[in-house]
């Protein structure tokens, strides 16, 4: 008997949640499929509120820029920092997606959206000083860009000695950059396990480790390395993306690298993963053959668990391959 109360209290519990969460007001609502990463469903909420405040358009910047579209993305943030001038975060958001229609955009005009993302990162710093993100993104800005854009190796390293202050590992991380830069490659590894152990519950700083080892060839270490992120975070999907992901770039290990994509898809992924397009985009490049059938058609089968050895290619120009040198990818987020 008590058993069959304790069960039926159970599904009155979920009942209950359920009806809530339906009664939530729907900006929440958005937020909560936001955070499961069901961007076009949060917009729909959100584009329905009549008054939209400058978190609403924050809001709906961040759907569409990781829905890639990019140019609706800037302009809702621009329309929440008309909102919030001062708002340092919403600033640093519109320079990320000035810089994503840089690298997405036609050479003539990328120049001048890649300056546009400058000048957000700099104001987002001006405004606080504190923002570790935005302090971040100015620094690889300054390091990837060409002078004629605002940028210049001198004013990264300039900027190191401020992340030292709010982040002693991230500071060598940036040093780690800096050191690519002068293709130092020893150096890269002596910031990198310096910034492991300076914070050696961050799986990020593991694999960003692990990335520079298989990036120099350097496989049983990088291995290695990649096993000790999966024992510190065995449920993260980061892990599983950025292993595919040096998989696929070294052409190594490539079924492997498919079935940690595979799971990477079927994971609850976050807002703070790597987009879903981009563990699509690694899988469409596994597939890539000169011939024989739609790319497109395979990677459907292949998520559906069909058996395929083929499909498309690596779609995403970057600003950096065409304006700038391509970095380091970094993992070190989280």
């Amino acid at each position: 008997m008590e058993m069959r109360v304790a069960a039926s209290f159970g599904r009155g519990l979920a009942l209950l949640s359920g009806a809530l969460a339906l009664a939530a007001p729907p900006v929440e609502r958005a937020r909560e499929l936001f955070q499961r990463t069901e961007y076009q469903a949060a917009l729909q909420l959100l584009e329905a509120q009549s008054n939209k405040d400058a978190a609403v358009h924050q809001l709906t910047g961040r759907c569409y820029y990781l829905l890639e579209d990019f140019k609706k993305a800037t302009e809702a943030f621009e329309r929440a920092v008309e909102a919030e001038p001062n708002n340092s975060d919403y600033r640093l958001w519109l320079g990320r997606a000035w810089g994503r229609r840089a690298e997405t955009s036609i050479f003539l005009t990328a120049p001048g959206y890649a300056s546009k993302a400058r000048q957000s990162f700099e104001k987002a710093v001006a405004l606080n000083p504190r923002n570790a993100e935005a302090l971040n993104d100015l620094f690889e800005y300054y390091l990837q860009a060409p002078g004629i854009l605002g940028g210049g190796v001198d004013k990264a390293s300039a900027l190191t000695e401020r992340i030292r202050e709010l982040d002693p590992a991230e500071y060598h991380y940036a040093q780690a950059r800096l050191a690519e830069k002068r293709e130092d490659f020893q150096s890269v590894e002596n910031h990198l396990r310096r910034a492991r152990e300076l914070a050696p519950q961050q799986v990020g700083r593991v694999l960003d480790l692990a990335r520079f080892l298989a990036q120099r060839g350097r496989w049983e270490e990088g291995e290695a390395a990649f096993r000790q992120a999966r024992e510190m975070a065995p449920d993260s999907p980061k892990v599983l993306f950025e292993q595919a992901s040096a998989y696929v770039g070294a052409k190594r290990n490539l079924d492997t690298a498919r079935e940690l994509l595979k799971r990477y898809l079927a994971s609850g992924l976050t807002p703070d993963d790597p987009p879903r397009r981009a563990a699509e985009r690694l899988l469409e490049r596994l597939l890539k053959k000169p011939s024989g059938g739609s790319a497109a058609h395979k990677l459907k089968l292949m998520l559906h668990g069909e058996s395929t050895t083929r499909a498309p290619t690596w779609g995403m120009l970057q600003l950096a391959q065409r304006l700038f040198q391509q970095p380091l990818q970094r993992a070190s987020a989280s």
